[in-house]
């Protein structure tokens, strides 16, 4: 009890520093030094005043959690009932076979975590215990008390330590459910844990494997630091193994694949689900958008220190990389802040990409666009076409008339009302490129890497769009992903976070698969274009144009793809007027509009954000009312 009071505050201060990290404050407090340094005083305070509110507004959203869990997160009486109701009227009441690893566990941790599974509202389970030769008696004691517990908890004592995939595959062969689930020795689920997956078997019954959300619990029970995860999602989960917790699997497809590897401890379920991957239907993946888990979080788990199991992070991209293998994927994962990096390689022969930049006059700006593509972009093989929208300035008319003599562009005109879509969908009809891409005038590029990175992504079997990183001038981040959804249509991911803040578990820095990327910077295969007739230029002349795009690209089975490793300035709507005529604010209305008929079900539910996020604000904080929906209405 003595040593409570400082372990709390120690877990509060790692809390709260893990939530400044992600945020962009640790970044703020530098910068502040760096303009104090700088500037001097009055430096320092314009760069706090400016910044102040924003953060501290988003702490405090940020800060919640108890609260939410109170609100949205708490099992009442009435609902264990409803619960029961609902169970007793499910066709299928499959056994769920819990394996659980232990070795010289925490007695005091091993027996919550036992007693969570025990006190199940779905009572239809067994808990199958494989002791990896645990060398602490009271450990052995514990369990054999609780192998009493009628046949319902099965428990294996190995006699050699064979390590976690060994002792997982003991707790395989004790299980005669239809389905796995993998808990760890010191963690707990909550009551509802397999009412939510049975209900989900119930409701699917093509499914093959299920993950849900999770959260974290201290040493003294405090749950906090919630992953609220996406619906499945390849790309994100080459970069981090986000299925994690609570993952349920059915058992054919575990006995297919041969259980657990033997040389992947501390990410044998990463790779268990890489392979169970290769064997199924991305359609047969489901997510639980509920916590269903909690990780236990002390100083030498993996919860709270990632160091602390670096032979986990070491064998995870072993993992990956052997999965690239089996599957033919040419390229290899590296380690990287946060996860991992999949690095594709090019083809052979690079392919031509058509650069698309629509103007009208702002030779200043294409000026700045264009020498950067020219003075700092390796790829071999791209080609630029300016799009002349009516410009009647003469430098600007004289600077395109000389770009294009010195052939180091193509320049069309397209002599029209401005029209975003019907701009691009002409020029594309003129490009030479297999790939063609969308560039804004307004883009600076930054990394040299920036457009080999994009094309050795949007050239992978089943990719549609792949957008960038781009960031305002004063270098925080513009787009990094869209969100559908987000402000009542489509918002952009981590907007205003610091340029190298991690963001939300680090997607503000690692490969991930959106909805939508925006067309500020934007490839895509000229087939793909062509084949969902482009932009639409009827109902969507200037906004969300691209959103719908990528939607459409979504709705032939396409994945969109957003990179951090391609980062560019956009100086966004510097050469944009203001939408403030009557005339520019009905066609925005209408354009709006037509994005909530057409895209109703994915406004409402953005299978690459979490249902349990904000729609109001970019920075992934709770969802004030959560959009999940309860019992059967799920």
């Amino acid at each position: 009890m003595i040593l409570s009071k400082p372990r709390n505050f120690i877990n509060g201060f790692y809390r709260a520093l893990k939530r400044a990290n992600e945020i962009g404050l640790l970044l703020l407090i530098k910068k502040t030094f760096i303009a104090f340094k700088r500037e001097g005083i009055v430096g320092m305070l314009l760069l706090i005043i400016k910044n102040a509110t924003t953060f501290a507004k988003a702490v405090a959203r940020h800060s919640n959690y108890d609260q939410w869990i109170d609100l949205h997160d708490s099992i009442k009486p009435a609902d264990i009932a409803n619960m029961k109701d609902i169970i007793a009227g499910w066709n299928a009441k499959p056994l769920i076979s819990i394996l659980m690893p232990t070795y010289n566990s925490s007695p005091i941790f091993l027996a919550a975590a036992i007693d969570s599974v025990i006190n199940q509202i779905y009572l239809n389970w067994e808990l199958c215990i494989a002791d990896d030769a645990s060398s602490n008696l009271e450990v052995v004691e514990l369990l054999k008390r609780y192998q009493g517990y009628g046949n319902k908890i099965k428990i294996a004592f190995r006699q050699d330590n064979g390590h976690i995939s060994a002792a997982s595959n003991t707790a395989l062969e004790l299980a005669t459910g239809d389905w796995i689930a993998l808990l760890d020795h010191d963690d707990l689920l909550p009551q509802s844990a397999l009412f939510w997956v049975v209900d989900a078997i119930n409701k699917h019954n093509d499914i093959q494997i299920i993950y849900s959300d999770e959260d974290k619990v201290d040493e003294s029970g405090k749950r906090f630091d919630p992953y609220f995860k996406p619906d499945w999602n390849k790309d994100f989960f080459y970069s981090q193994n986000y299925f994690c917790h609570l993952g349920i699997y059915r058992k054919s497809l575990i006995e297919e694949i041969g259980g657990f590897r033997i040389g992947y401890e501390g990410a044998q379920d990463y790779d268990l689900v890489l392979r169970c991957i290769e064997k199924i239907n991305p359609q047969s993946i489901y997510h639980i958008p509920r916590v269903l888990y909690s990780w236990r979080s002390h100083e030498k788990s993996t919860a709270q220190n990632m160091t602390a199991k670096n032979y986990a992070v070491n064998a995870g991209e072993r993992a990956l990389n052997d999965h690239f293998k089996r599957v033919g994927i040419k390229g290899y994962v590296e380690i990287v802040s946060g996860g991992y990096r999949a690095h594709y390689d090019l083809p052979d022969k690079p392919p031509l990409v058509s650069l698309i930049i629509p103007t009208c006059n702002n030779h200043d700006l294409v000026r700045k666009c264009i020498e950067s593509i020219l003075g700092k972009t390796t790829y071999p093989n791209y080609e630029i076409i300016l799009v002349d929208n009516n410009s009647d300035e003469l430098e600007s008319l004289k600077y395109f008339s000389k770009l294009a003599s010195d052939g180091v562009i193509k320049l069309i005109e397209y002599q029209h009302p401005f029209n975003y879509s019907a701009i691009n969908n002409f020029a594309v009809k003129q490009a030479h490129g297999e790939i063609v891409g969308l560039i804004n005038n307004d883009i600076e590029v930054i990394s040299p890497e920036w457009l080999s990175e994009m094309v050795s992504i949007v050239c992978q079997h089943g990719v549609g769009a792949v957008g960038a990183k781009l960031l305002y001038s004063d270098n925080r981040i513009q787009h990094a992903g869209v969100i559908v959804g987000l402000g009542g249509v489509a918002g952009h991911s981590h907007k205003y976070f610091e340029r190298d803040a991690p963001g939300y578990f680090f997607r503000a820095k690692l490969i991930s698969s959106f909805s939508a990327v925006t067309a500020a910077c934007l490839l895509v295969r000229k087939f793909l274009y062509l084949q969902v007739d482009g932009l639409n230029e009827k109902d969507l002349k200037v906004a969300f144009n691209d959103v719908d795009f990528c939607l459409k690209l979504r709705e032939i089975g396409y994945r969109n793809i957003w990179t951090p490793y391609a980062e560019l300035y956009h100086h966004e709507s510097a050469s944009r007027g203001s939408e403030d005529s009557p005339e520019k604010v009905a066609r925005f209305n209408g354009e709006l509009n037509y994005m909530r008929r057409r895209w109703a079900d994915t406004i409402q539910q953005d299978p690459a954000y979490s249902l349990n996020l904000t729609l109001d604000y970019e920075d992934f904080t709770y969802a004030r009312q959560p959009r999940t929906l309860h019992f059967n209405n799920t």
